[in-house]
């Protein structure tokens, strides 16, 4: 959706949450504090503009923002906009399902104009909201 020399931003590919986003560190490091200050500042910068974009597009009931890697560690923030008829809520998406779940309709070609409108004024030092 949106990348620069730092970090860049995609849709996973989960059926479930199609409009969850990743914001990955484009440099192998596992934990923020492996980051100076600047980047860590830039990092979460970018996860809350995309939180934002999220927000505004669909208005979901919650966002879920999570940081793991247990798996593979490389620095990596879900940004999971979540609804109160979705798989798992109230639980982390993580979680047993409760229920079948809704799907919701997401506006990808809209979601990718806003989040790349928003962090292009934010490369650019201007607001993103």
């Amino acid at each position: 959706m949106w990348q620069d020399e730092d970090c860049r931003v995609i849709l996973s590919p989960d059926p479930g949450y199609p409009a969850t986003c990743r914001v990955i560190w484009n440099t192998h490091v596992a934990e923020m504090t492996d980051l100076t200050e600047k980047d860590r500042r830039k990092l979460m910068a970018v996860v809350w503009t995309v939180e934002d974009a999220l927000r505004e597009i669909l208005h979901p009931k919650k966002i879920n923002i999570a940081s793991l890697g247990n798996q593979v560690p490389h620095l990596h923030w879900h940004v999971i906009p979540r609804f109160d008829d979705d798989r798992h809520f109230p639980d982390a998406v993580w979680a047993s399902p409760r229920r079948e779940g809704i799907a919701h309709d997401i506006v990808s070609d809209q979601l990718h104009n806003s989040i790349k409108a928003r962090l292009g004024a934010l490369e650019k030092g201007r607001p993103c909201g």
